[in-house]
């Protein structure tokens, strides 16, 4: 969808450029949703730290000797940290956040002084689903909204900014699907599925852009009952796509296709563009069927 707009609204940029920038962003998503994960032990690494240098006070209180450890014996952190993967992938790259202590301080700092962290604490340990349900909150509640981690990203990389939304939720959705009995060989999200995924991607902006003359013209079509001028651009970008696959994906049943960018258009776009473009599409796939351009299942 960004790919799309940007290459209609620049104008100057040939497909195969728009196609290298996507793939670009792609793989700067999943450096993202590593960067997160790490995050996650960055923190439990400081805690622990911290939890030493109280121990080696020169007059040490009884709560720095004997400290709470809900949090850094926290099941999924403990778990996260031998991940096989996520070492493999820190191994390699190197720790995105070894030059930038001062904001893991900082979150830390929002972390502990949050009420979920407080009342975490205060939980009884050896409890697995409550050590995900923890963490997975953490991450959304917490970390997300803390607007220092922006910046930061702002810095790293200029995609990363428009996608921490999506990332966070696929973090989010990493975190409670793991499972205690599979261990340090849990599966991270790989940059995609398969091949197939991979193709889906690329043919899917290609017939995008080559036909969008076409997919305009159906779209003019069925909204001259409407002040075209004043339709969102992104509601229109949303419906070219939508029209690409479902004229060009057999595979995929029409109603699928519907919903998803319905969802994408609620997300992305105006208030009302769910409905628009419910609207529109609808209309549009009614022409494709009694047309014979598209005969595949999933219309309602």
């Amino acid at each position: 969808m960004q790919m799309a707009y940007a290459h209609h609204q620049k104008g100057e940029s040939s497909i195969p450029q728009t196609e290298k920038e996507l793939f670009h962003s792609i793989t700067k998503s999943h450096e993202l949703y590593h960067t997160l994960l790490l995050l996650m032990l960055e923190l439990k690494t400081f805690s622990e730290k911290r939890i030493e240098l109280r121990k080696e006070k020169k007059r040490p209180s009884q709560e720095d000797l004997n400290p709470n450890l809900r949090f850094v014996e926290n099941e999924l952190l403990v778990q996260l940290a031998e991940n096989k993967e996520l070492l493999a992938y820190s191994e390699k790259n190197g720790s995105p956040w070894v030059n930038h202590q001062d904001v893991v301080k900082s979150i830390f700092e929002v972390v502990t002084q949050s009420q979920l962290y407080i009342d975490y604490m205060e939980t009884e340990p050896n409890n697995y689903e409550l050590d995900v349900k923890f963490v997975a909150k953490l991450v959304e509640k917490v970390i997300a909204p803390y607007e220092g981690l922006y910046s930061i990203f702002e810095e790293q990389s200029v995609y990363w900014n428009d996608e921490i939304e999506f990332v966070i939720s696929m973090v989010v959705k990493t975190l409670k699907g793991f499972s205690k009995e599979i261990g340090d060989a849990e599966k991270l999200l790989p940059e995609f599925k398969d091949e197939e995924d991979y193709d889906f991607v690329k043919q899917l902006l290609r017939k995008t852009l080559v036909n969008q003359n076409d997919h305009m013209e159906l779209i003019k079509k069925f909204t001259k009952n409407w002040d075209y001028d004043r339709v969102a651009y992104l509601d229109i970008v949303l419906m070219q796509i939508a029209i690409a696959e479902i004229i060009e994906f057999k595979n995929i049943p029409v109603n699928v296709s519907l919903n998803e960018y319905i969802e994408i258009a609620k997300f992305y776009s105006t208030n009302k563009s769910g409905m628009f473009i419910n609207g529109i599409l609808d209309k549009i796939v009614d022409h494709l069927i009694k047309e014979k351009v598209i005969n595949k299942p999933g219309k309602a």
